[in-house]
């Protein structure tokens, strides 16, 4: 069973100690409502670009090189990312360097330099990183079916941001965004693992007060009414990479009904004994790679199914996975398969939650994104609790329009 406390630094900014036992690591993890959704459109790709900036140095770790030959004295892994809900950085040691661990990553993270000679040579390299993500089809493929079920909506934009906007990005706009949207208020760190080693509190504020009071910004745009479109990106490929999106009737602020949306989700695609996987890939042989996951933003589920497969065989199986999602909503799903997919949902967070860093992004979602309870052993339980009849009202609410995206040799015709 973990043990949570929480604290609040003197500028606001919440502290959640979740001790779990039996690890010999600390995650320390810091987040907040930062992520692309929370961009002007002129900004798109702003939060992730700082988020890269961050590790060129702060006030006592001033380059580059220190902050790096510093995590790797540790032997520490520190790493960030950037998501259409939150940006956070995380840090995870032996637990005896936790003390040295939390001052590298909130004097980086709370005082970061944003030196105008790093921003430039990093604008470069992020421009390579939205040039890699370009050549990837599931990657245009992702970008396509937020574009197709979201629209100009911040959640239908790429999280990279164009590149003619990395171009334009000024320091004293990186500044302003920051200033903006990373507000102690909105946001929460998280040391998760084994606390024994972790400074006292007085420590501990002291640290975590070195963010900025910046006030809390400004609500972001609601997510907009299902957009059932469809997308192609026409390449000359013997490879499909085929997306779909639907809108689930749920409500994203309740817990219970996330967790059902998993449940379904899993027994839709999310295993081996899935009905997409069994009927496409074991029955039918048209793909190798096909699947189902669930996310809900604040303010809006999302059901999405994706494949990789021949060209030749996209269209079929387009039809057939939409077969399948409109059997379920038609006729319910099995007691034996949300049995199964109940078990093994439940199972896999509990692997997932092995790693302390995987229960802090766990605990960082819930306690930013939806302002849920973060006990990791909350989110099993929760999972073991679901009934059937949420499962089947979920299938039978899925919404019956569909976004579609698909990068290959086809036509948006082809999808109608």
């Amino acid at each position: 069973m973990p043990t949570i406390s929480s604290t609040v630094a003197p500028n606001g900014l919440p502290i959640h100690r979740i001790s779990i036992p039996g690890t010999r690591a600390l995650t320390a993890l810091v987040a907040f409502d930062a992520g692309a959704r929370s961009e002007w459109p002129q900004e798109n790709g702003a939060a992730h670009f700082l988020e890269h900036l961050v590790f060129k140095g702060g006030e006592r770790y001033t380059d580059y090189r220190q902050v790096n030959e510093t995590a790797e004295r540790m032997g520490a892994v520190l790493n960030a990312y950037t998501s259409h809900d939150l940006v956070a950085f995380h840090i995870t040691c032996r637990a005896e360097m936790a003390g040295e661990a939390i001052d590298l990553l909130t004097d980086i993270t709370a005082r970061p330099l944003i030196d105008a000679a790093e921003l430039e040579r990093e604008r470069g390299v992020v421009i390579q990183e939205i040039a890699r993500s370009e050549d990837q089809p599931a990657t245009v493929a992702e970008h396509l079916i937020d574009e197709a079920a979201f629209g100009a909506h911040p959640l239908g934009r790429p999280v990279l941001g164009p590149a003619e906007h990395l171009r334009t990005f000024s320091r004293e706009a990186i500044l302003a965004f920051r200033a903006r949207r990373w507000s102690p208020l909105a946001g929460g760190a998280f040391l998760v693992g084994n606390t024994d080693h972790l400074p006292d509190d007085v420590m501990l504020d002291d640290a975590f007060a070195r963010f900025p009071a910046f006030d809390e910004g400004p609500p972001f745009d609601p997510a907009p009414d299902h957009r059932a479109a469809t997308l192609v990106e026409h390449r000359d490929t013997n490879q499909s990479h085929l997306r779909l999106l639907y809108r689930p009737q749920i409500d994203p602020r309740d817990p219970r009904q996330r967790a059902a949306l998993t449940i379904y989700s899993t027994l839709l695609g999310g295993s081996m004994g899935s009905r997409l996987f069994d009927e496409l890939r074991e029955q039918r042989g048209l793909c190798y790679s096909v699947w189902s996951v669930d996310h809900s933003f604040a303010d809006a589920p999302a059901l999405a199914l994706g494949a990789g497969l021949d060209s030749a065989k996209c269209v079929e199986a387009y039809a057939l996975m939409r077969e399948i999602v409109d059997r379920l909503r038609n006729d319910g799903p099995t007691e034996a398969e949300i049995e199964r997919a109940r078990a093994y949902a439940a199972g896999r967070r509990v692997l997932s939650f092995e790693n302390s860093g995987a229960v802090a992004r766990h605990a960082a979602s819930q306690a930013i994104v939806h302002g849920s309870d973060i006990d990791p052993d909350v989110a099993i339980a929760r999972i073991d609790a679901v009934t059937f009849d949420e499962v089947d009202d979920v299938a039978r609410h899925i919404s019956t329009d569909v976004a579609v995206a698909c990068v290959g040799p086809h036509a948006e015709s082809d999808f109608s």
